[in-house]
């Protein structure tokens, strides 16, 4: 069992991820697409759930076989073993300071299949589950810094390649739920509630970015030159 303070680091991450401009517009496109044949707000709400779940699974294995492999694997763990605390640091100033927007680089990013998304889509209810899935491990270049240069480093550092990863996955159902919530109850101002998470992702993406870039320096400063 993973410490409390990695676990709601996770979370956040999750939430972050899911609130950033291309998971949120796709994940408000993915709900409202499943739900549009939906009278009941039942149905509604359990297409949302079902969404959050599919993504959450989606995180949760990619995880479980990254951070399993890195950890189980005698050459790589030996490695993990002497250098990854150096490695982490690195990681966590870099993925920084991209949020930060310090890096000129820019990240490619997966998309859905239209075809195969459009298919779960029109399943209803029970099309949810696996296009939350898909649309998961559609990685934008904001939730691939985050996965792969965030949550990640933790799990292999805290060797919790299952709860870790689902706390992430959990993280960014949250506000999927919120929308499938408002969804049901023919809420009309969820134009305002996008723009209020696009002004919360933008304080904190840059926020988390300030941390992490603080966590990698104080990090590569113990772990390289011995200082602390």
């Amino acid at each position: 069992m993973a410490p409390l303070g990695p676990l709601l680091a996770a979370l956040w991450l999750g939430i972050l991820t899911s609130i950033s401009p291309c998971p949120l517009a796709s994940n408000i496109a993915a709900v409202s697409y499943v739900a549009r044949r939906l009278t009941d707000r039942r149905a509604v709400l359990w297409s949302g759930l079902l969404y959050t779940i599919g993504r959450s699974l989606a995180y949760t294995l990619l995880g479980l076989m990254i951070v399993q492999m890195a950890v189980s694997t005698s050459r790589l763990s030996l490695w993990l073993q002497l250098y990854f605390s150096r490695a982490e640091g690195i990681l966590l100033i870099l993925a920084g300071m991209y949020l930060l927007d310090l890096l000129p680089i820019r990240l490619p990013g997966l998309s859905a299949p239209e075809r195969l998304s459009r298919a779960m889509g029109d399943a209803g209810v029970l099309g949810a589950l696996p296009l939350g899935s898909l649309f998961a491990l559609a990685f934008c270049p904001v939730s691939a810094a985050l996965f792969f240069g965030s949550l990640v480093p933790m799990a292999i550092r805290e060797q919790s390649p299952l709860i870790l990863p689902f706390s992430y996955g959990l993280g960014t159902g949250i506000p999927v739920m919120g929308f499938a919530l408002l969804m049901a109850l023919g809420a009309t101002w969820m134009s305002r509630v996008s723009v209020s998470l696009a002004a919360m992702e933008r304080f904190g993406r840059k926020a988390t970015g300030v941390v992490l870039v603080l966590v990698g320096i104080y990090s590569v400063l113990t772990s390289v030159f011995g200082l602390f």
